[in-house]
């Protein structure tokens, strides 16, 4: 019961990972308000979770698109009405947008891709900070990936968006910070997801052939689980994370359980952040004044 008593609002929440986490929420004693673009299937996650609830708990489902300001305002005038106040955040609706070499994809899937991945996270995040700055406390969770950290050729609109999803994350820790809002990315791992098919389905043509074969064999040996990324949302949702900001974590990978036993060595570093690599840190001699 890590989350007893608070409220969430959880985007991309009908399937996958956003699921996922919105059951382990609710077990964990969480209301929800969760959203995504289509109606039904949020109708038959509210049903799915409905036995898990805490008695006093209560889960919202609201249609809309984050990449359309007028869905996410109208979202946000559910929490104001709905619930007394907004302790979480978990920004998870996303795509992977066109594949494909540059100057082969559509313009407007790619640009689509930007709208909904990066735009629309920042302005849910807009609308959700007054609410936690009031309340001097808030948690926000981005879901980022591993489009962020790593060059993805094929996929350049996920690629883009993420990094700067995860630049973004940084930057609001910082202007957050002194009101107690804790602002997160995680990379919950590879997911197998309708997400995973349709990058199987686009093939090695679109997507590279190294890239193709490494995801097609994670999706045969099933993938990291969704549980790995959503407890990680738990914990950041929790107090137990109060003071951890600013950073990229890693769900599979990272050891985050034990992070509060180092608060002061976490904060005071540029661990689990993304920065520029000079040649002095791999031991070149030839590249740096």
């Amino acid at each position: 019961m890590k989350l007893k008593g608070r409220f969430a609002l959880i985007t991309g929440a009908s399937q996958g990972l956003g699921a996922e986490i919105a059951r382990q929420f609710v077990a964990n004693g969480a209301s929800v308000m969760l959203c995504a673009r289509s109606a039904d299937k949020l109708r038959d996650q509210q049903q799915a979770l409905a036995p898990l609830l805490l008695p006093g708990s209560r889960i919202v489902t609201v249609a809309g698109d984050v990449g359309e300001v007028n869905d996410v305002d109208a979202i946000f005038a559910r929490i104001n009405s709905d619930f007394p106040r907004l302790d979480i955040l978990v920004n998870n609706a996303g795509i992977y947008g066109p594949m494909g070499n540059i100057e082969n994809v559509h313009w407007n899937e790619w640009v689509d891709a930007i709208r909904i991945n990066l735009l629309g996270l920042v302005y849910v995040a807009r609308a959700a900070v007054p609410i936690f700055r009031s309340q001097r406390y808030g948690k926000m969770i981005n879901i980022s990936g591993g489009g962020a950290a790593n060059p993805m050729p094929g996929i350049t609109a996920y690629a883009v968006s993420k990094a700067g999803v995860v630049r973004f994350t940084e930057s609001l820790a910082l202007e957050c910070k002194a009101d107690n809002i804790d602002v997160n990315a995680i990379a919950p791992g590879a997911l197998v997801t309708q997400m995973m098919t349709q990058l199987l389905e686009a093939g090695p043509d679109k997507v590279g052939k190294d890239f193709y074969e490494r995801m097609k064999k994670i999706a045969d040996e099933g993938g990291t689980p969704l549980d790995v990324g959503a407890a990680l949302c738990v914990f950041l949702g929790s107090s137990e994370s109060d003071g951890i900001t600013g950073k990229l974590i890693a769900a599979q990978w990272d050891r985050w359980e034990d992070w509060p036993l180092h608060l002061d060595e976490l904060n005071s570093s540029d661990v689990y952040t993304l920065r520029r690599i000079t040649g002095r840190d791999r031991n070149k001699q030839w590249g740096d004044r």
